[in-house]
């Protein structure tokens, strides 16, 4: 298969896969890897392949033709085709919740200075390394990294990539409980596509509407979460979005359970869980845990909610996720002043401050915990933050948290 032909079956699957028949693009784009002598084309095909199997949620098979595609990229000794690579390699990962191999990735993605390619692609490695660093919940890395995002976005005035970082700061705000910029984010993706979203992939317009949901959520507006839930999950089905349908899923049943109807909060959490062990999404598996021992503590079945936090803890563990084992800690406190068991809860008062600490989650002004409750957040220019009320009161000279890390003694 010569240069020619290999374009044409690329843009015949593209045709194909744009119209919903994913099956039918992915034997195109199969036989053009099995039989085109062109690596340039090889190496474009492979990049559809890993965007086909991201957004079906087959992780693993997209983490495989990544690691094709660097041989390919090697072959071809460019280096704007190994950083694209790579990339595809730390965007793989972050999908399997490898966040340690994620940055590594992305490490050499940045590494890789000078060419053209790279400096578009840029964004995309800050983006993915953000998302990286908020499951390992190291938020002052995770926040530097979506600002860095954001500027070479705007910087190449690239709508779609600004879309998907405000996705992720809605997120990262919705972890740290300041639900307006919780909400803020998501509606600025969402005004992104409205104003510019002609010709992109609906996927933005149902992970701005996702977004929306879990902020409406937390912020008690039950209705427009739902509305905006319901919204993602037509797409996500229309398109066979698996990840996205766990998390709609998920949300479901988080929104009943705040209606305090666990009876269908239950099989909301067991579709969303089937699917995200389906996938591999072991972040999402942590949540889908913690909300199921809330609604057997609605129901005053402790001990069952115990099994799920045992479980829930395991994977937090395995994956290094803090913000997951603070949260555990948090329901167990809670659990056990309700069995009246003191050691038990002293136990988990204690490691919830240590997960405090390890995660800088307080404010460096009035030492209160950030994400216990909903607060409104400011961050400097060196990415801590602080209560927004504490600067306003006490305004500042520098960063405190910074002043103090400055001080602390340094061992050679």
């Amino acid at each position: 298969m010569g240069q020619d032909q290999t374009k044409q079956q690329i843009e015949k699957g593209l045709h194909l896969y744009q119209s919903n028949h994913t099956e039918k693009a992915l034997q195109v784009w199969m036989r053009v890897l099995e039989k085109s002598a062109d690596p340039a084309g090889r190496f474009r095909v492979l990049g559809c392949l890993i965007t086909a199997h991201a957004e079906m949620g087959r992780f693993k098979d997209m983490l495989k033709f990544a690691v094709v595609q660097i041989d390919t990229a090697r072959e071809l000794e460019d280096p704007d085709f190994l950083t694209e690579s790579y990339l595809n390699l730390a965007r793989s990962n972050e999908k399997l919740c490898e966040f340690q191999k994620t940055i590594s990735y992305c490490k050499t993605c940045l590494n890789m200075q000078g060419t053209t390619v790279s400096l578009q692609l840029n964004g995309q490695v800050s983006l993915s390394m953000g998302n990286a660093f908020m499951g390992l919940s190291v938020f002052q890395k995770a926040l530097e990294c979506f600002e860095k995002a954001l500027r070479y976005a705007h910087n190449n005035d690239d709508k779609m990539l600004e879309c998907r970082v405000c996705c992720s700061l809605g997120n990262f705000y919705t972890q740290l409980k300041d639900y307006e910029k919780a909400l803020f984010f998501p509606c600025k993706a969402a005004e992104l596509v409205n104003d510019y979203g002609t010709g992109w992939s609906l996927k933005y317009r149902a992970m701005s509407q996702y977004h929306m949901a879990v902020a409406y959520r937390k912020l008690g507006r039950l209705a427009d979460a739902m509305d905006c839930c319901e919204e993602s999950m037509k797409i996500a089905l229309q398109h066979g979005d698996r990840p996205l349908q766990a998390l709609c899923l998920l949300c479901f049943a988080d929104i009943h359970r705040s209606r305090q109807d666990v009876q269908t909060a239950f099989p909301r959490y067991d579709s969303s869980m089937s699917i995200m062990t389906e996938i591999g999404n072991r972040l999402g598996q942590i949540q889908v845990l913690l909300g199921v021992a809330k609604c057997w503590m609605i129901r005053k079945e402790l001990e069952k909610a115990l099994e799920n936090i045992e479980k829930a803890q395991e994977l937090a563990e395995g994956l290094g996720n803090k913000l997951g084992l603070l949260k555990l800690h948090c329901l167990c406190e809670r659990i056990y002043r309700a069995k009246g068991q003191q050691r038990e809860l002293r136990d988990h008062v204690v490691k919830f401050h240590e997960c405090v600490e390890e995660m800088e989650l307080y404010c460096g002004m009035c030492g209160e915990s950030i994400g216990e409750r909903n607060n409104q957040l400011q961050a400097l220019p060196c990415s801590h933050f602080f209560h927004l009320k504490c600067l306003q009161t006490n305004g500042t000279r520098g960063c405190p948290n910074c002043r103090r890390s400055s001080l602390k003694p340094r061992y050679v």
